[in-house]
């Protein structure tokens, strides 16, 4: 099974920054597709930004421009460099497989607030 943990979120103000990572275990981490997701309070999952096994990238409108999905296949962790916060980038953040995700772990909570 393939399992992965979230961390790095946390309270930061508008305009500040976090990176977030994702620890991945179980599978061949190399071969596999990575995507991040957030869920805000009352809304559904969405996408923010994917990054294949070649390590090209594609990324939400509304977050392209300030947040960098990258991979370090040795370590087996996708992260999330986030840039220039807003408050309606706080949610609760996932990773996961793509185009087929496995379960949803319990993400990280990302609060962007002054």
């Amino acid at each position: 099974q393939v399992q992965l943990v979230e961390s790095g979120g946390g309270l930061v103000q508008p305009g500040g920054s976090l990176r977030l990572s994702c620890a991945a275990s179980g599978s061949i981490f190399s071969v596999n597709a990575f995507g991040w997701y957030r869920q805000a309070p009352g809304k559904q999952r969405e996408f923010v930004a994917v990054i294949t096994n070649m390590g090209s990238t594609n990324y939400a409108d509304s977050v392209k421009g300030r947040f960098t999905i990258s991979r370090d296949n040795a370590k087996k962790t996708v992260y999330l460099q986030m840039n220039s916060l807003k408050p309606e980038d706080t949610a609760v953040y996932y990773c996961n497989k793509v185009p087929t995700p496995g379960y949803w772990g319990q993400g990280t909570q990302v609060t962007v607030s002054s």
